[in-house]
Parts: structure tokens; sequence; C-alpha cells
């Protein structure tokens, strides 16, 4: 090997090692940066800093707890009756205003989907879609209209094919009962799923899912 490709070599592998510290930094840096500005004006407010000897990243983590121990007492207080109500009340105000109510629902669908055990969606499945032979992930809502089924000469059910990494927009379609696969994931795997565009699910059990497409015997909801 010559010294080109030896250093060649030296810089790839240096560079595989350097860059994940550097996109891990960059990323770090963001997060604190935005943190920096939801907790400022709570510093400020509180005047923390007097009780932190003047250490500004001190008075930073205190105001961190005090809106950490903020967010559990209102999810606490969510969860009673009388102010739950109250709550109700709130997001169908913000679901009247226009723009903010996209994308303040997405996120809340979203987030209750992640945190919630419970949801709409009957089960994760395969279909083909877009097109034969192409196998994407779907959730189960429901049994189609009849129109749909009297189209797919039979049975048919309500797919909802999410977009990845958004799974708040995507396509709902009408699939023959036949045409509708199980998995073994969970709603709420199926949803990390698609979020992380792939990365969470394990390959050993993408590569279950290979090998039954290509052996054709992909079991149906029937």
């Amino acid at each position: 090997m010559d010294i080109g490709s030896e250093l060649k070599g030296g810089f790839l592998a240096g560079l595989l090692l350097v860059a994940p510290l550097a996109v891990t930094a960059v990323v770090l840096q963001f997060v604190l940066a935005r943190l920096a500005v939801v907790l400022d004006p709570v510093v400020r407010e509180t005047r923390l800093t007097a009780l932190t000897g003047n250490v500004e990243v001190a008075a930073q983590l205190v105001a961190l707890l005090l809106v950490a121990l903020f967010v559990t007492a209102l999810g606490l207080l969510a969860q009673r009756t009388r102010a739950r109500v109250v709550f109700e009340w709130f997001d169908r105000f913000v679901g009247l205003v226009p723009l903010v109510s996209v994308v303040y629902t997405g996120v809340r669908q979203v987030s209750n989907t992640l945190v919630s055990r419970d949801t709409r969606y009957r089960s994760a499945v395969i279909v083909e879609y877009p097109r034969p032979e192409v196998y994407s992930l779907g959730f189960l809502t429901g049994d189609a209209p009849e129109a749909a089924a009297d189209l797919a000469g039979g049975e048919a059910y309500t797919v909802v094919v999410p977009h990845s990494p958004n799974p708040t927009a995507g396509h709902l379609v009408f699939v023959p009962a036949d045409r509708v696969h199980e998995t073994d994931l969970s709603v709420r795997d199926a949803l990390r799923m698609v979020v992380t565009t792939g990365i969470a699910e394990s390959e050993s059990e993408m590569a279950a899912y290979r090998d039954s497409v290509d052996e054709g015997d992909l079991p149906s909801l029937d």
C-alpha cells in the first residue's frame, strides 16, 4: 500500500470517529441554545442567580428543574375530572385558530400516540402500496365503505399509510382484505419506526419481513 492510500484510509477512519462526535456536539449546542431561550426568562424573572452565587449555569439548572416540576404538576392536574374539562375547552379553542391548529393538532396526535397505550388504530399492517410488489407500513383504522368493498369484490379495510418521518401526513387507502397483512409490531413500535425512518426497528425483524415477502407467506387478516 502506498503512502497516499494509507493516508486516505487513515483520514476516512478518523472522519468516522470524529463525525459522530461533531454531530452530537452540534445537536447538543442547538438543544442548549433553545433551552436557554426558555430558561433565561425564568432565571431573570425569579432572580435565581442571586440564589446560586451569580453562577448562570447553576441558575439555569434550577430553572430547568422548576419547569419540569411545573409540567409534572400540570399533567397531574390535567388528569383530574374538573381540570380535564378546562383542557378540553383549550384544545377546542386552539383547534379553531387557523394555521396554529394544524401544527398543534399534528404534534398533539403524535405525542399522544407515543405516550399512550391506547390508540384509534386497530393494528399495524403491511399493504402493497403505491404499486404491486412494493410494501408499505400502514395502520388499520376500520372497515372500508360499502362502495370500496363492492369495487374490491368483497371485504375491504381502511388503511392509513403514513409519511416518514411525519406520520401526521399520509394517504388513506381502501385495500381488499386478502391484501392486508398482519405484522408483529405494536402500533407504538410501528409509529416509532415511521418517525425514525426505520432506524428504531432491528435488522433481524426487518430481515424476517423481507423473507416473508420473498416467500409470499405474509399472513392476512382473514
